[in-house]
């Protein structure tokens, strides 16, 4: 009767064993880079820059999806106006340019969608107004995303602005602008490229008592 030969993996079913772990830790580690880099991130809130919708160390989801879409089209991914966003922080000593410094301090900033390139944006008298063809004579973009629970930008915002919006560009600001709370296009931030854009955030996760959809 011939002899069955055994293979390497029924000689040694440690190796196999092995291998199946390797692949398992390969497949994991490749998910979460493919998850991280296309669908979702989430970031750590740190500061008062946006309460009283988002409060120090929230944990917040940003949906990739879209601008992952955009990218793949060879788009810039355009943002909506009173969306949060996180955004890729730049020099502070300089403009915000698409060349990344990964030794940047506080690198990720998230704040809101105020107005787009084209568009004239005036804080005065602790009103923030935008100006454009459709509202020639300016709106609140605040009074759109304003909520009766407290969420949304408080109702003063600090400062003295009036500027035009540069072409591909945004203008941003956190929700707490009484007095210096929150870093922004009013103040030293300067307006964000396009490129610069990581996502909306669409969720808050943690506290776990306060979760809620964006």
């Amino acid at each position: 009767m011939e002899k069955r030969r055994l293979t390497i993996f029924q000689r040694h079913p440690l190796i196999k064993d092995v291998l199946s772990l390797v692949s398992f830790v390969l497949a994991v580690v490749v998910g979460t880079m493919i998850l991280n880099s296309f669908v979702f991130r989430s970031y750590n809130v740190i500061g008062v820059s946006m309460e009283d919708t988002l409060h120090n160390s929230d944990r917040v989801i940003v949906n990739r999806i879209p601008v992952s879409i955009a990218h793949f089209k060879g788009e810039e991914y355009v943002p909506e106006r009173g969306q949060v966003i996180v955004f890729v922080n730049g020099d502070a000593d300089g403009p915000l340019t698409c060349n990344v410094d990964s030794t940047v301090k506080d690198q990720y900033i998230i704040k809101r969608v105020i107005a787009f390139p084209g568009e004239r944006v005036v804080v005065k008298d602790g009103i923030l107004t935008v100006y454009n063809d459709e509202y020639p004579n300016g709106f609140y973009p605040d009074d759109a995303t304003r909520k009766s629970d407290g969420n949304g930008p408080k109702e003063i915002t600090s400062g003295e602005v009036d500027m035009i919006v540069p072409e591909g560009e945004i203008f941003v600001a956190g929700d707490n602008r009484e007095g210096t709370h929150s870093y922004d296009s009013r103040y030293g931030l300067g307006t964000v490229p396009y490129c610069r854009i990581i996502g909306p955030v669409i969720f808050r996760l943690f506290p776990f008592n306060q979760m809620k959809l964006f």
